[in-house]
């Protein structure tokens, strides 16, 4: 800071986020589950442009501001690279029949005695194949809700189970946004952040699974699976379904183990998606380019657009059609704008003090690791609460603690587990967040009538805020 730069007090930092949250809402309110079409991006260049404003009032020159905006972007721009290639991962997984091969035997251990067991397990499944919660709940879970009501089971319980493994996938999908996202702000890598946010989400998924087992032993009863058996046959009719297809996500599991950066890694997984589509679906590769007679053209044409754009598969079930579709790297644009965007918001507060004033603010109450990382918690369910989105809940508290955990020795590794563990899947317990108000109306089911059964939900930042606490499993710079 020069000498004609001052530091702006607690209330005159708070004014851009003051301005971020006030504008979110509105944005939740005129644009209900939409706001991520463009409404939330705006808002955070407004507020950057607020934010500037404040710091140019305090001495500070656009130029440092607009260092700080380019430093902040180029932090992003693995993470981007990374997101583009899922989309294409997830293109090619869909037309090569891994995706729906995953769905289709993650169906089969449907059994209505462990219907919540089993209902919550086979979300998780889809959801990491899919890598989207939402489009889980909105496609299987509409399906999984009726079943358990023709169980007598209550709708809150089945909807807790269904968003409680929904969002388990989500969390552990390589393919998931958020995923991508907090690893992104706390400055890590999108596998180490999967790899150590296991040891809190396994304990957790363990002790909803045996929740939701004896739950549904107590209230076990007989149901037509009819519509599962639909979705099975569907799948069937499209696809060639066999075994030979996991070969290709278990070759890209050996990857991680063997600590392969993730960027060939999908890559590589990318092109053997393609080929397992040309080997194995060669009605899709058809059905896709919409050329017969010219295999070649035909199989080049279809892979290069399952990896860049919209591929839907065509069904006569119109709930497995919205499972079976995905926007390859061009439906990856929106997330990324919104990482661009907040990557803006973001540099500007940081190169003129105002994170460093907010965090120090709140770090003062923080002297134990166990404290900084509830603190962290706590601050990802207030902007879930405040600013109704779960993306705007990782973004800027991992800005606004990712230094602080540098200079207390913790690893990135450890901010994005918190940022994961209480900012994405607290978000569907606020009615009025954009998850919230999004999975209550597609269930049907009340957010206050779901939410105490979301187990899996509720005990997560509970869950990393104990490890926090006994020092389990918290990396340190100054670790061997």
């Amino acid at each position: 800071m020069t000498d004609t730069q001052r530091s702006p007090s607690l209330l005159q930092a708070l004014i851009p986020i003051a301005f971020l949250i006030l504008l979110l809402s509105l944005n939740v309110y005129y644009f209900g589950d939409s706001t991520l079409d463009g409404s939330n991006q705006i808002a955070l260049i407004l507020s950057a442009g607020v934010a500037a404003i404040v710091a140019l009032r305090f001495g500070f020159k656009w130029r440092q501001m607009l260092d700080g905006v380019v430093e902040s972007i180029s932090s992003a721009m693995a993470s981007i690279l990374i997101l583009l290639l899922i989309g294409s991962l997830a293109g090619t997984w869909l037309i090569s029949g891994i995706v729906p091969a995953m769905i289709y035997y993650g169906l089969e251990i449907l059994n209505p005695t462990i219907f919540l067991f089993a209902a919550c397990i086979v979300s998780a499944i889809i959801s990491i194949a899919t890598g989207s919660s939402w489009s889980t709940i909105a496609t299987l879970g509409i399906a999984l809700l009726g079943i358990g009501q023709t169980l007598g089971l209550g709708e809150g319980v089945v909807a807790g189970a269904i968003i409680s493994g929904a969002y388990f996938g989500d969390k552990m999908s390589p393919l998931s946004d958020t995923t991508n996202l907090a690893p992104a702000m706390a400055g890590t890598d999108l596998f180490t952040h999967i790899k150590y946010m296991a040891f809190t989400t396994g304990p957790t998924f363990i002790i909803t699974l045996i929740v939701f087992l004896v739950w549904g032993f107590v209230n076990s009863g007989e149901a037509d699976i009819e519509q599962i058996a639909i979705v099975q046959s569907a799948i069937q009719d499209k696809f060639t379904i066999n075994f030979w297809l996991f070969l290709v996500p278990a070759a890209v599991i050996l990857m991680i183990i063997k600590k392969i950066s993730a960027i060939p890694a999908l890559l590589i997984g990318t092109l053997l998606g393609g080929l397992c589509a040309i080997i194995f679906q060669p009605q899709i590769i058809e059905a896709i380019s919409g050329i017969s007679g010219n295999f070649f053209e035909a199989a080049y044409r279809a892979v290069m657009m399952a990896m860049y754009g919209d591929v839907s598969i065509v069904t006569e079930n119109d709930m497995v059609n919205e499972l079976l579709s995905t926007g390859g790297m061009y439906g990856m644009l929106n997330t990324i704008w919104l990482i661009i965007c907040a990557m803006i918001f973001g540099g500007i507060m940081e190169s003129s003090g105002m994170l460093h004033v907010i965090t120090a603010s709140i770090i003062r109450l923080a002297n134990s690791t166990g404290s900084l990382v509830a603190s962290t918690a706590g601050t990802c369910i207030f902007f879930n609460i405040t600013a109704s989105d779960q993306y705007l809940a990782i973004v800027v508290p991992g800005r606004m603690f990712a230094d602080t955990y540098k200079e207390r020795d913790l690893k990135p590794e450890v901010l994005s587990r918190t940022l994961e563990d209480s900012g994405t899947v607290t978000s569907v317990l606020i009615p009025w967040n954009t998850c919230g108000a999004t999975q209550s109306t597609v269930l049907g089911v009340s957010t206050w009538v779901y939410a105490p059964y979301c187990f899996f939900n509720i005990i997560s930042p509970f869950m990393t805020i104990a490890f926090a606490y006994l020092n389990i499993k918290i990396r340190r710079f100054s670790d061997k």
